[in-house]
């Protein structure tokens, strides 16, 4: 076998061989043993049971903090960011905006196995966290209920999709609009109101815009967008009219920001989407995806500038041409120690695979010239920030919390299927009562059968010995299409400084399950093995370890 494949920033996914005995790939999966339980896991927040005092791992202070994000691991490769739960963050095409003190993502969810054009394909809703630190981000929940008949028919893959929510503060009326991107009706969007940023939203009536007000419902009229409030609080829309053959159009927006005036004007240009509105000592900048390309990993992003949002608009110059694995998503103002950080990011895409619940983020900051230019991008590994506003976040951690291999440097793959199986071990650090067992799990490709989750005690080489301590079938409903935390409660005795393992296999034979890994050995207490052959055989991989956690009741606790 090979090792997993590695994400790179150019969005490819590549096999890389080890020297030596040949070596498997990372897959992945979701919960169960004893009962399946569907309990979001929390993840810890160090190794080897060092745990965190929990807090609000959400709230900002009032102080200044530096922090640093991560994009990609030391060798180019894509990781996985996770939420404060240890689950992946999934909230995608959306945007950072900052109320209060407090970061807030928001996106368009991919878990629920939304798929573009896939007409069979449920709307998954979208997002919202909350973050300190821009590291340590906290699911918030849905922006509204989108599981209704209502919005599966405005939004499911047999309608485009629905896309892009950007929220921002009206000072007038001290409310919360949101605007998100649809198909179902002739001007392409629809707004909400809320009294809170992470909602929820309750909706509009449907705004007016200037630009295929209106064309026939239920076509590809106007798409991808961005928000922009100025300082004297007049907002506008930047939005793409797709009858236009991609141009992108910059409208005012009424007062009340919930709907359009008529007053706008074109950029006259073409193949181009996802622009993002932002101002810089006077100057007004618009960013876009050029050329236009839906879930391509690697599409060019180009500016113009202009001394008011209604222009009149520069000639466009290229900055990136493959928006550094990617494609343009937003650019948020973020206040640091220092000024305005102009923080860019670009959606990940899976490369247009039918699951891009596993789309990944790259966020820099934009760089400035003396004159004002956005210089050429560098694709950043890394970068740090001394945010004006912020603090420490933390992971949560789980009541009984033992072992874990942490949040950091994981990447994802899928190949757990009829005669494939993984085996990831750990060592108790007490004995009792092993109450919760998680690793991190996602499926593709809709597989015909569910998982099996066994814990078998385990040789030093880091081989399952004896029969099964405890098995538990997780239904494929049961595991999402982003990496999550798949938990078993095999209720079974321990025993301090013995190995353990759990086993994770699966009879499907069309699709697969996933698992997230790590090749830098992020636990010392354990490791990971490998069979291709319906668990007959396990090869060792060094150095490797799957996402995973334990919980360990002591004696006498219940």
């Amino acid at each position: 076998m090979r090792n997993p494949p590695a994400t790179h920033r150019t969005g490819h996914r590549e096999w890389h061989p080890r020297p030596g005995p040949a070596t498997p790939e990372r897959p992945g999966a979701r919960r169960a043993v004893g009962v399946v339980r569907p309990v979001i896991t929390l993840v810890l927040a160090a190794l080897l049971g060092i745990l965190l005092p929990a807090t609000d791992a959400g709230a900002a202070s009032g102080h200044p903090f530096t922090t640093r994000v991560t994009n990609f691991d030391a060798d180019g490769n894509q990781v996985v960011r996770y939420d404060t739960e240890g689950n992946s963050v999934d909230a995608h095409d959306g945007e950072i905006a900052f109320f209060d003190g407090t970061y807030y993502l928001y996106g368009t969810s991919y878990d629920c196995g939304f798929a573009w054009q896939a007409t069979s394909s449920p709307f998954c809703g979208f997002k919202v966290y909350s973050s300190p630190d821009l590291v340590h981000w906290t699911d918030r929940g849905q922006l509204f209920d989108a599981t209704d008949s209502v919005w599966q028919t405005r939004c499911n893959g047999a309608t485009y999709g629905c896309f892009r929510p950007h929220v921002n503060y009206d000072a007038n009326t001290g409310t919360y609009a949101l605007w998100v991107n649809v198909y179902d009706n002739s001007v392409g969007f629809r707004v909400f109101t809320g009294s809170s940023p992470v909602g929820p939203f309750s909706e509009a009536p449907v705004p007016t815009l200037a630009v295929n007000n209106d064309a026939p419902p239920g076509g590809t009229n106007n798409g991808d967008h961005d928000v922009f409030v100025d300082s004297d609080g007049t907002g506008y829309l930047a939005y793409t009219d797709w009858r236009g053959n991609g141009d992108l159009v910059v409208e005012r927006l009424s007062p009340d920001h919930l709907s359009g005036t008529g007053e706008y004007t074109r950029l006259s240009q073409s193949r181009t989407e996802a622009p993002a509105l932002f101002e810089r000592d006077g100057t007004y900048y618009l960013t876009y995806s050029d050329p236009n390309c839906g879930y391509c990993a690697g599409t060019g992003t180009s500016y113009r500038t202009a001394p008011d949002p209604l222009g009149p608009w520069s000639q466009p110059t290229k900055i990136s041409s493959d928006s550094c694995g990617g494609q343009p998503a937003f650019v948020s103002e973020i206040p640091t120690t220092s000024g305005t950080a102009y923080l860019y990011a670009s959606d990940l895409w899976n490369n247009g695979q039918r699951n891009e619940a596993l789309a990944n983020y790259y966020w820099a900051p934009l760089e400035f010239t003396d004159t004002g230019a956005i210089s050429p991008m560098t694709c950043r590994n890394s970068f740090s920030l001394t945010l004006a506003t912020g603090a420490a976040g933390h992971q949560i951690p789980r009541p009984d919390a033992d072992q874990a291999d942490g949040v950091s440097g994981f990447r994802t793959y899928c190949d757990i299927r009829s005669g494939v199986a993984r085996f990831q071990t750990f060592t108790p650090s007490r004995s009792g009562t092993l109450s919760a067992v998680s690793y991190s799990g996602f499926q593709t490709g809709n597989p015909d059968a569910g998982l099996e989750v066994s814990i078998y005690e385990a040789s030093e080489s880091f081989q399952p010995t004896g029969a099964a301590l405890s098995s538990t079938a997780v239904p494929a409903a049961k595991t999402g299409w982003s990496p999550r935390d798949v938990t078993v409660a095999p209720d079974i005795t321990v025993t301090a400084g013995q190995r353990y393992g759990l086993l994770i296999s699966s009879d499907t034979t069309t699709g697969c399950y996933g698992l997230a890994y790590n090749d830098s050995s992020p636990y010392p207490g354990g490791g990971e093995s490998y069979s291709d052959d319906n668990g007959s055989t396990f090869r060792r991989e060094a150095g490797r370890s799957l996402k995973f956690s334990t919980c360990v009741r002591r004696a006498g606790r219940t």
